[in-house]
């Protein structure tokens, strides 16, 4: 329903503050009722400091879609408004809404944060703020509203409150959340119904619906009451000890060692290197308390740690002799992200590992760089049977106060996306300047190192879990896999004991045979229910074993990858880490086929943009120019809003310069700005 008003009064209004609302409401003789009461941040304050006032408190929300429309929301106290019906009533899908930041809503409506309310609106004469009304407002006699400051509350007739969005020549939607909500619980009650167990979201459908339930309901992750934190429980983190068991390896024989460091960080110290700390200080988390006390200066905690490490090495080197240092830790870092939180993908906590390295010369350290990106590259496709593409990063994409970085990227077929998955950095000399890392020569003379710094996240299983899953759930490869085999014992009364001595039997063996292997010995459930939960836990081979098996001594083995269903005699099972090992080789093959098809060469802006929209990563010629790259991201993220659909909207950005790529002939010129082209780089949108 859709109320729209012809704005009565011509002259412009701006009600900045209490005394100017209360004002133009007496000059349209509407009545009101103002309370002072101690400033107030939430509605449970705001019920508080007004239980004695009839009238409906209002809650208001300023939100805005991925489109970059913005609105206003007010709605009752007690009616729910999640953002996922809120998208949905507006037609934007789901995932569509989110909170509008507080810079744009002073901007439009001149009011701070805490303090947004209707009255605002005579503040945005373009009327670039939509008006959202709760229906449920229409049916109450009087309501509660904040007269430009959160340290009053006025109380209004809604049929006055009307009244002041006619002089304002305001429009408003009404929105009804009870019906919205009821159909939503009506769906949701069929899908239990339906299906308990399983993934009840489509892949290709709700991606970000099938990756939430995919990773609870497969047992890796736990949502956690610290927005943007989560447990990793056994099912991932066992991942990430394969992960780590490679890499740690991988490292030891390049002479990197173990060590850790502190998780503070000064300020003095994170203020150290400008370039740096500014590209990671709106992610810095302080602690400010200890206990009631405020501390005397503020600590960091690290978002990464080279200010931490730095000053420990400008005391350990001194001569030719101490070098090179190749230090590595495996902690936990806290960038303090506001997009939205995604499970491995984006969370303000995560692990990590990094490392931290100095030599005596440039030519050592880009040696070690690309050292550090083959086993990076190693570590997705050989066990996570994930696909990259290795490159540079632009010079606007690489890390802050870096020299230059390489990065390995991928993508997630489903939606398009692009992800990186791990960066290895030439830091140059820049922070051994800084930090004062410098060593006598052969000759006595004083240099300054040259460093690099290198990193692998727990994103890594969430880029694995987005390649292969489906819509049973998990598809694990076999090499990360904390358990590669199930053996479910299917049996009957009669052959009971049997069945499961011999199931053990089986398990035992594999364990012999180097196979991680597991009995599903519950009671409470049927086979049925078990092939299923172990689907969704994405086990790469189930062994299914009962009394006809144990008559013609001989197994069944279902592959969870591509559902192929093989009988084995008993006397075979030695086979099974080789179809373990086929298993991996396949997966990580046709991967590494999908994602050669979906990089697409474009040589023209039209062309680019119509295999972008396709959800494709675009390989161009380009110049090189900052201004050129700023330019694509502008333009594409506003042709974007001129098409439909989820995977449609948002800037295109450079991902890399790919290494292996062909040579740039001599006529070829930029796909966007023309000017003669230096080097193919990979565009698309990203994570």
């Amino acid at each position: 329903m859709n109320i729209i008003f012809r704005r009565l009064s011509m002259e412009k209004l701006h009600l900045r503050t209490r005394q100017e609302v209360e004002a133009l409401l007496g000059s349209l003789s509407i009545p009101f009722n103002t309370i002072e009461h101690p400033e107030i941040k939430t509605v449970k304050e705001g019920l508080e400091v007004c239980a004695g006032v009839s009238g409906a408190f209002v809650k208001n929300l300023y939100i805005k879609d991925k489109k970059d429309n913005y609105y206003l929301l007010s709605a009752l106290h007690s009616t729910e408004t999640p953002y996922k019906i809120l998208g949905k009533l507006l037609g934007v899908g789901a995932s569509g809404v989110r909170a509008g930041p507080p810079e744009k809503m002073q901007e439009q409506l001149l009011v701070v944060p805490g303090a947004v309310n209707p009255f605002s609106l005579a503040n945005d004469h373009g009327n670039a703020v939509k008006f959202l009304v709760d229906k449920n407002i229409l049916s109450v006699e009087s309501l509660l509203l904040h007269p430009m400051i959160n340290t009053a509350t006025t109380k209004i007739a809604t049929a006055d409150f009307l009244k002041f969005l006619t002089h304002i020549g305001r429009e408003y939607k009404v929105l009804d959340f009870t019906e919205e909500k009821e159909e939503e619980k009506k769906k949701e009650e069929v899908a239990e119904e339906v299906n308990i167990l399983g993934i009840s979201v489509p892949k290709e459908s709700n991606l970000s619906d099938w990756y939430s339930e995919v990773i609870t309901k497969g047992g890796m992750i736990e949502y956690y009451d610290v927005s943007g934190c989560y447990i990793l429980r056994p099912w991932a983190y066992m991942i990430w000890e394969e992960i780590q068991k490679k890499f740690d390896g991988d490292i030891k024989k390049l002479g990197v060692r173990n060590s850790y460091f502190p998780m503070f960080v000064s300020e003095k110290a994170l203020s150290t290197e400008k370039n740096h700390i500014e590209g990671f200080a709106p992610e810095v988390a302080w602690v400010t308390k200890s206990g009631n006390t405020d501390l005397e200066k503020p600590i960091a905690i690290r978002p990464t740690s080279e200010t931490i490490m730095y000053p420990a090495f400008s005391k350990w080197i001194r001569s030719h002799r101490d070098l090179p240092l190749k230090l590595n830790q495996w902690c936990n870092v806290v960038r303090w992200e506001f997009k939205h939180p995604t499970p491995f993908l984006r969370t303000r906590e995560f692990l990590w590992q990094e490392g931290h390295t100095a030599f005596a010369t440039y030519e050592e350290a880009a040696v070690e760089v690309r050292q550090i990106l083959d086993l990076y590259a190693s570590v997705y496709e050989d066990l996570l049977a994930v696909p990259v593409i290795k490159g540079q990063k632009s010079e606007l994409e690489k890390f802050a106060g870096g020299f230059y970085t390489t990065t390995i990227e991928s993508f997630i077929p489903t939606n398009g996306k692009a992800i990186q998955c791990a960066t290895s950095h030439c830091l140059g000399q820049n922070f051994s300047n800084m930090f004062d890392i410098w060593f006598e020569d052969l000759k006595g003379k004083k240099q300054y190192v040259w460093q690099n710094s290198w990193g692998l996240t727990t994103r890594s299983i969430g880029v694995m879990v987005m390649w292969h899953g489906d819509d049973k759930g998990l598809v694990l490869p076999p090499r990360v896999a904390a358990t590669q085999v199930i053996v479910v014992p299917i049996p009957n009364k009669k052959d009971l004991n049997q069945v499961m001595e011999k199931s053990r039997e089986i398990v035992d063996e594999l364990k012999k045979l180097g196979v991680r292997a597991d009995i599903d010995e519950r009671d409470n459930y049927h086979p049925g229910w078990k092939f299923n939960h172990w689907e969704l836990m994405g086990v790469p081979l189930r062994l299914e074993f009962g009394p006809k098996d144990l008559q013609s001594k001989q197994v069944k083995l279902v592959t969870r990858y591509n559902k192929t269903v093989t009988v084995l005699p008993l006397t075979e099972l030695s086979k099974i880490p080789e179809m373990l090992e086929d298993i991996q080789k396949e997966m990580f093959r046709n991967a590494k086929a999908l994602i050669e098809k979906r990089v697409i060469k474009a040589t023209t802006w039209d062309e680019f943009m119509k295999e972008l929209n396709q959800k494709n990563l675009i390989l161009t010629p380009w110049c090189q120019q900052n201004s050129c790259e700023e330019t694509v991201k502008k333009r594409s993220a506003e042709e974007s809003k001129l098409e439909e659909g989820d995977h449609l909207t948002g800037a295109a950005k450079t991902l890399c310069m790919p290494f292996e790529q062909e040579p740039i002939l001599p006529e070829e010129k930029c796909f966007h700005c023309g000017l003669a082209a230096t080097r193919r780089v990979l565009w698309g949108r990203s994570y």
